[in-house]
């Protein structure tokens, strides 16, 4: 019996889970959970990358069932507490543990993000997976990504700007192996995460388009290095999504190495709809004379469709009419779009003569 099932439950698998079992789970685990995914959580993904790291070895699998989680991270006794240990009776390697040959190590976000990058075919020290997991990502942003400088902000040469070097699709790896240094095998530390609003329209967002910019970065002397990106929409993307690039601002001389860049979708006004979810909303105005007695009109789709509308029965102020179909594509599955609402909005008098007060009064 293992002593705790933490990390075979992160993964979802059980105890006795083999190989296979384990890769599928990861790939499914760290695919929702990634950063660059509208359902990532970074902090979810370190965890189910630590998970699939530990269990994928046999040796520390063997540690976290007989004695835990921190023993399996390097941080149980020293000699002679675990199988293998060197000193007496032991020939085993560091630390104590069976086959030995490993030691005590905080797992980082950029750990993380090394395992997910070799698990898909990413090369160790390179800028990016490789394009096996594009189509989970967007099929790749095209050239890079990233904000730098002191004012992150768009247009006018973007001062702070945005660095290339995201090929097959995924935010780029730091140029160094693992993340770590060459020299003492200790963690490199954390660069900092600049988030970035990137506004978008509606349209774009519903068709999925390609957006180019031109910005610029602090290179390695200081001096501003320009650059053009390209970031590739999907279809149905909300507000709020997170496309996060590791490695790509301004360079820090003091880690050498670069911050990372997290743009967050934020939605313009669009000038005939407003979105729910999977829905878009068109507001219909309606003058009190058409609420009472109809209305023949045309309504407008986001593609550019007029569809015909006619109402012969009064419109309730609460009233709203259903087109299924022709709302925003839905994120996962592109084959089905979410509904056009039409709402009314009736221009009630502010006042009435005496005469159409008469009026009302007789034949209502």
């Amino acid at each position: 019996m293992v002593k705790e099932t933490k990390l075979y439950d992160l993964l979802g698998v059980s105890s006795s889970a083999n190989e296979n079992e384990l890769k599928k789970a990861y790939r499914k685990q760290a695919l929702k959970y990634h950063p660059d995914k509208p359902t990532g959580d970074a902090e979810k993904f370190k965890e189910i990358s630590e998970a699939y790291e530990i269990l994928n070895d046999s040796n520390k699998r063997e540690i976290y069932d007989t004695y835990g989680l921190e023993a399996a991270r390097g941080n149980g006794p020293q000699a002679g507490g675990f199988p293998g240990a060197g000193g007496a009776g032991g020939a085993g390697g560091a630390g104590g543990f069976p086959g030995g040959g490993f030691q005590s190590h905080s797992f980082s976000d950029q750990d993380a993000f090394n395992i997910f990058s070799q698990f898909f075919g990413g090369g160790g020290g390179g800028a990016g997976a490789s394009s096996g997991f594009g189509g989970d990502f967007g099929g790749g942003f095209g050239g890079s990504s990233g904000f730098g400088g002191s004012s992150h902000g768009f247009g006018g040469g973007m001062p702070g700007g945005m660095p290339g070097g995201m090929p097959g699709g995924f935010g780029g790896m730091p140029s160094g192996a693992g993340g770590r240094s060459s020299g003492g095998g200790h963690a490199r530390p954390e660069e900092k995460v600049v988030q970035v609003n990137l506004p978008v329209s509606l349209d774009d967002l519903y068709i999925g388009k390609k957006k180019a910019f031109k910005i610029t970065r602090k290179g390695a002397n200081g001096q501003p290095e320009k650059k053009q990106i390209e970031i590739q929409l999907k279809p149905g993307w909300k507000a709020g999504t997170k496309l996060t690039f590791k490695n790509e601002g301004d360079y820090n001389p003091a880690t050498g190495g670069r911050s990372t860049m997290q743009f967050i979708l934020q939605e313009k006004p669009h000038e005939l709809f407003t979105r729910e979810g999977d829905d878009l909303v068109y507001t219909l105005p309606v003058s009190f004379k058409e609420s009472l007695l109809g209305i023949q009109t045309s309504i407008p789709t986001i593609d550019g469709r007029k569809l015909p509308f006619q109402k012969i029965q009064p419109i309730q102020p609460y009233e709203v009419s259903k087109y299924p179909g022709l709302g925003m594509p839905i994120k996962g599955d592109l084959n089905n779009r979410g509904n056009l609402l039409v709402k009314y909005k009736i221009d009630y008098p502010l006042s009435l003569t005496p005469e159409q007060k008469e009026v009302i009064k007789n034949n209502f």
